[in-house]
């Protein structure tokens, strides 16, 4: 197999495939071929596709999982709009809670609760492991052995990262109320809690600087597969 036709497998791949795919990914497409690419071919050609298409209409971006292709974000507000489905919106209180458990992770819920000041619906909780932005990572040595939550690597994969050191630090996000207000509309009920402003944290908390304005946004990214980013 030449070098252009494995770019050309490649790009195939990448582009049929609705989900990222990782180098493993890539080279078991080639099976026990006694022409089957090596790891640094396969990254070669990934790295060209990745000149290829800069500057054009769709990207070959790195996340979490692997490679895929979408829509680069400077286009991605027309694009959402060929979409009839409006992208599902999220309750303050559970992207609170989501924003605690990335950058405070591994957390137990009872820490959650803490730093909010208020208690979490298990609904968030359960919204949250359904949408396989968290997952269980084990228990906290006290008693009664409470689960220790963190994120996914599809939780990075839909927020466009390959890693959590690229999020930004918590003094550089927006405060809430300065968020796009349409994020909030008309809630899902089953995850809206009360939220006490911040000055109301229990009295033996110190209040956490910043945790309580840490919110991330929807629909910032869209994949090339035709999809709205719900994975």
């Amino acid at each position: 197999m030449n070098h252009n036709e494995l770019k050309k497998i490649v790009e195939a791949a990448l582009m049929a495939v609705a989900k990222p795919l990782s180098v493993d990914n890539l080279l078991a497409m080639f099976g026990d071929d006694l022409k089957k690419p090596d790891r640094n071919e396969v990254r070669k050609v990934i790295n060209e596709l990745q000149e290829d298409y800069a500057g054009r209409g769709v990207e070959l971006k790195e996340v979490a999982s692997g490679f895929r292709f979408q829509v680069p974000a400077d286009v991605a507000e027309w694009i959402n709009r060929v979409f009839d489905e409006k992208p599902q919106r999220y309750s303050p209180a559970l992207l609170e809670t989501l924003a605690i458990i990335v950058y405070r992770q591994p957390v137990t819920r009872g820490e959650i609760e803490d730093i909010r000041g208020v208690g979490v619906s298990p609904n968030i909780i359960r919204t949250l492991l359904g949408r396989e932005w968290i997952k269980v990572v084990g228990h906290r040595d006290v008693p009664g052995r409470p689960e220790l939550l963190a994120t996914t690597k599809q939780f990075l994969d839909y927020f466009n990262l390959k890693q959590l050191s690229e999020l930004p630090p918590l003094s550089e996000i927006e405060d809430l109320e300065q968020v796009e207000p349409d994020l909030f509309d008309n809630p899902d009920q089953d995850t809206v809690i009360e939220i006490q402003p911040a000055q109301q944290q229990r009295p033996e908390e110190e209040p956490d600087a910043g945790m309580d304005d840490a919110i991330f946004e929807e629909g910032n990214v869209v994949p090339f597969s035709g999809q709205p980013n719900t994975s």
